[in-house]
């Protein structure tokens, strides 16, 4: 739950809005300018977006010398949401991830301070639900890190998750699922879960802000809505045709009234 407001209601939430990396040679000269150095992509990224999903995290594991270097050059307020190392789930049986996850918690992590957001644990597609397995995996993610509480966030793709027995584990661990919008995989929701994390995977081509106006609107207002309970919302625009997420999250962000730091 969220804190009181001034007026002794629920304070909102926050809705943050953003995209999967920032190293995409097609966005050089539209969401970048024009003759930008690849050095400087994050840092005008993050002051256009108010946070992105790393996906470098899932093939490598990276240092606190490089999560500094990061921490500093993106504004007061962004966040980096990253994928768990495939050591953590890209296994047999993530039960036995321990020393995987104590390996990619510990590689550096806790340098990115406030500016961490959710870790994301991408599970095999394929992977059905073991109710036993999930509860067995979760009891091995921390709350904090570095006296800093932890967002979890499981990405399961196979349908049998959509359950309510999955949920329920979820919640008993103050963990969430991703929601998923894709024509390949299924979209988890659950009206109970701390907060929101959505993966938007529909960009065209053919559409300027990747996602047509009508349904831009009905996602800022899913989002909205999520927040005012005092829970945050985090939407990213990923894959389908990627060279629009930017004007997509951008569009969003018009759409939820946020302004990115600076």
């Amino acid at each position: 739950m969220g804190a009181a407001d001034g007026n002794g209601g629920q304070a909102a939430g926050t809705v943050r809005v953003g995209i999967g990396g920032w190293t995409f040679a097609p966005w050089r000269g539209s969401f970048f300018p024009p003759g930008l150095p690849h050095a400087q992509e994050l840092h005008h990224a993050s002051r256009r977006v108010t946070a992105i999903e790393v996906n470098g995290t899932f093939y490598s594991l990276f240092d606190a010398a490089t999560f500094a270097r990061w921490h500093d050059e993106v504004p007061d307020g962004f966040r980096f949401s990253l994928k768990a190392h495939r050591a953590t789930t890209q296994r047999r049986d993530p039960a036995q991830a321990a020393e995987a996850v104590t390996r990619f918690l510990g590689s550096g992590l806790q340098v990115l301070g406030d500016k961490l957001g959710p870790i994301v644990w991408p599970w095999v597609p394929t992977r059905a639900f073991d109710a036993a397995q999930v509860a067995a995996f979760l009891a091995l993610l921390p709350p904090e890190l570095g006296g800093r509480p932890l967002q979890h966030v499981l990405d399961v793709r196979h349908p049998s998750f959509d359950t309510p027995a999955f949920f329920e584990l979820l919640r008993r661990h103050g963990c969430t699922a991703v929601h998923t919008d894709s024509p390949k995989w299924a979209a988890l929701a659950d009206a109970q879960a701390p907060l929101a994390y959505l993966r938007l995977m529909r960009n065209r081509a053919a559409e300027p802000t990747g996602y047509p106006a009508a349904e831009l609107d009905a996602w800022a207002a899913g989002a909205q809505a999520w927040v005012a309970g005092g829970r945050d919302a985090w939407v990213f625009f990923i894959n389908g045709d990627k060279e629009r997420a930017p004007a997509a999250a951008l569009a969003l962000l018009d759409r939820v009234g946020t302004q990115p730091g600076r």
